[in-house]
């Protein structure tokens, strides 16, 4: 039976705590990572059957006009490039972490121009930081990153 690094006491504390601590780094890296490969595929797999909810009602208007084509077609580009990101988490977790960060970033400034989306804005904050988290994890566990990097 293993006890927690916190159940014992500093005479106790030297060569066991780096094995519980490094697969407490291994148990939230794998979460993290099964969480941005499964969550990106099946959304942006979600904005071509549109199950969940009308995905083009999320694209802020000031974006929608930049943008060629209609916003149909803006938020099936975004599933496709939602599900690559997943992949991406999936194969590549120390460079798909910052990707799946960087395109949160723009969700959330796409849905502060949207306006009446804040809350959901908030929570993309927290999923951003949890990619950016997922990336630092994975260069601690020697994920693969760069080909030739590890």
């Amino acid at each position: 039976m293993m006890t927690s690094i916190a159940a014992r006491g500093p005479a106790d504390s030297g060569a066991t705590a780096r094995p519980l601590r490094a697969d407490a780094v291994r148990q939230a890296f794998w979460l993290l990572r099964v969480g941005f490969t499964v969550a990106p595929v099946l959304f942006g797999l979600d904005k071509f059957a549109q199950l969940l909810t009308d995905w083009d009602r999320y694209l802020a208007p000031a974006v929608d006009d930049l943008l060629p084509g209609t916003a149909r077609q803006a938020m099936l580009a975004v599933g496709v490039v939602e599900v690559a990101a997943g992949v991406l988490v999936a194969l590549r977790p120390r460079i798909g972490g910052y990707v799946v960060a960087a395109w949160l970033g723009g969700v959330i400034v796409n849905l502060l121009l949207l306006g009446g989306a804040y809350d959901i804005a908030l929570r993309d904050v927290g999923l951003l930081l949890g990619a950016l988290t997922l990336a630092r994890l994975a260069a601690a566990v020697g994920a693969p990153g760069l080909p030739g990097r590890g």
